[in-house]
């Protein structure tokens, strides 16, 4: 399902990008501790893939109870109050859509992954959700890591595919890793990842 390496970066997609909707959206999962340097490095991908004309969507894990996006007291806020299992906000630049949860199960992972079907994205990368995509054979990752204690926490329960280990432990480190896993310092080698990003989903 993951692909063939040895695909070259084209210096510009944007003429190379498939313009058909794609049926099933390309997943790389960013996994790791808190405060590793997993926003630091998405961000990083997403800028990269980007500027090379390519449609990335992200989705991100929030840990805390009780978080919202939405703002007590204003109007989007009193129609959820209300009793609206969906809210949509639209202003110039942007358009959120705020869906309430109706059980525990009601927004997890799947629930946002089908949220972006119609969005035509050519890869679509997640923050957080470990324990929903550790073992998941069919999602490429990314382990972020601070140091090598954090890094084994981490693989404890990753399955392949594995793309690549980043974060301070792969900055002048000496750790060595089975099945050919590269320890990338991001930004010093920043077009390694992007390149093995490109070559594992065919972009």
């Amino acid at each position: 399902m993951f692909p063939m390496i040895g695909v070259t970066i084209p210096m510009d997609l944007s003429k190379n990008c498939n313009s058909a909707k794609r049926e099933i959206v390309p997943i790389l999962a960013v996994i790791g501790t808190s405060g590793s340097g997993k926003t630091t490095l998405i961000e990083c991908i997403v800028k990269n893939l980007t500027d090379r004309g390519l449609r990335v969507g992200t989705v991100k894990h929030v840990h805390h109870h009780g978080f919202t996006i939405d703002t007590e007291g204003k109007d989007t806020w009193r129609h959820s109050k209300a009793g609206a299992r969906v809210v949509i906000c639209v202003s110039p630049n942007e358009m959120v859509k705020i869906r309430h949860r109706l059980s525990p199960h009601d927004n997890d992972l799947g629930s946002a992954l089908n949220s972006v079907r119609e969005d035509n994205l050519d890869l679509l990368i997640l923050e957080g959700f470990r324990s929903e995509v550790s073992g998941n054979e069919r999602i490429q990752k990314i382990v972020v890591a601070k140091d090598e204690k954090s890094l084994q926490k981490v693989l404890e329960n990753v399955k392949s595919p594995l793309l690549a280990i980043s974060g301070p432990v792969a900055n002048g480190t000496d750790l060595k890793l089975d099945k050919g896993v590269p320890l990338i310092d991001i930004p010093r080698n920043r077009e390694q990842l992007i390149q093995r990003i490109f070559n594992a989903f065919m972009l």
